[in-house]
């Protein structure tokens, strides 16, 4: 199987732990997002990946270096202009095969069981099915009794489903995808529903999804990348003896945290320093920078 992860937005709600990074290289447990995707993908059995970049293009594609780290074969297409989700499936046409692909967005995180759904996929006539679940408050799809979307609303009903990020298209789906312009992929569902076209609906239980699109969706993904263990530290951190780690933290590689520092439900990225006496708390410090407190106690 081939599959695409869109990594070509802004980050603009991930604002400003985007600023000097793509949303896709920002970490979740000391692991980029894009990462734990890659990892998800291989264990679904895809094979060949190609990946977009618009935004800090130069570091994905430094990252992932052709796949070579993954152990897989990654093709990175950068985005002069960004062409949206429609128009970065289109734009990669030529990745594409005659057989039905993957496409995921690079911002969730989830185990999902996509081999069961693309079999599914597989066993039908569907243009495109859309992996979805009840997850308020997203829940903007509605779907009949034989699993077809009739519908996509721009707001949440609580008797609808959510999108998960997750698609399975057939190749003649490229033909109605304009090329080289912005177009969005549910623009495209949508229009395809006027015209009776099946899009039609997988839908998931009992399963982990988490969108990190948003500051509290991240801190809830270091959360919960965390399992049963409160506290996870980055290789060659230094923490002093006096300081302490509450309720939960990530710490980032070579993060050095000094007398008397307190973290508390915070997630630390690389080479950050966190001065004497500092309480870091519901808090996310990007990587190397330095905390510390002025002389009336205040922090810098």
């Amino acid at each position: 199987m081939k599959a695409m992860i869109l990594a070509a937005g802004l980050g603009t709600r991930l604002r400003p732990l985007t600023s000097r990074r793509p949303k896709a290289l920002v970490p979740v447990g000391n692991r980029p997002v894009i990462d734990r995707a890659i990892a998800y993908l291989k264990g679904c059995n895809i094979t060949e990946f190609v990946v977009n970049a618009h935004h800090h293009s130069r570091q994905i594609i430094r990252h992932l270096n052709g796949g070579r780290p993954f152990g897989v074969e990654i093709d990175v297409r950068e985005e002069k202009e960004i062409l949206g989700t429609g128009g970065g499936i289109k734009n990669v046409w030529d990745f594409w095969d005659n057989t039905p692909f993957v496409v995921m967005n690079g911002d969730i995180l989830t185990d999902i069981d996509l081999e069961k759904a693309y079999e599914m996929h597989c066993e039908s006539d569907n243009l495109a099915t859309l992996i979805l679940h009840d997850c308020m408050p997203f829940n903007q799809v509605r779907v009949d009794d034989h699993m077809n979307i009739t519908d996509i609303a721009p707001e949440d009903h609580p008797d609808r489903l959510a999108f998960t990020g997750l698609h399975i298209m057939e190749p003649e789906l490229l033909t109605h995808i304009p090329e080289g312009v912005f177009s969005n992929i549910i623009d495209i569902y949508r229009r395809l529903i006027t015209l009776g076209r099946p899009i039609r609906a997988y839908i998931s239980e009992h399963h982990y999804w988490r969108d990190i699109g948003s500051i509290g969706s991240y801190l809830l993904a270091n959360k919960e990348a965390l399992g049963k263990d409160p506290f996870r530290l980055g290789p060659h951190c230094r923490i002093h003896s006096s300081a302490r780690l509450n309720d939960w933290a990530v710490i980032g590689e070579e993060a050095r945290l000094e007398e008397g520092v307190e973290i508390t439900r915070s997630v630390l990225w690389e080479n950050v320093v966190i001065k004497k006496g500092v309480k870091v708390i519901d808090s996310i410090i990007t990587s190397s920078r330095k905390v510390e407190l002025d002389q009336v106690g205040k922090v810098l």
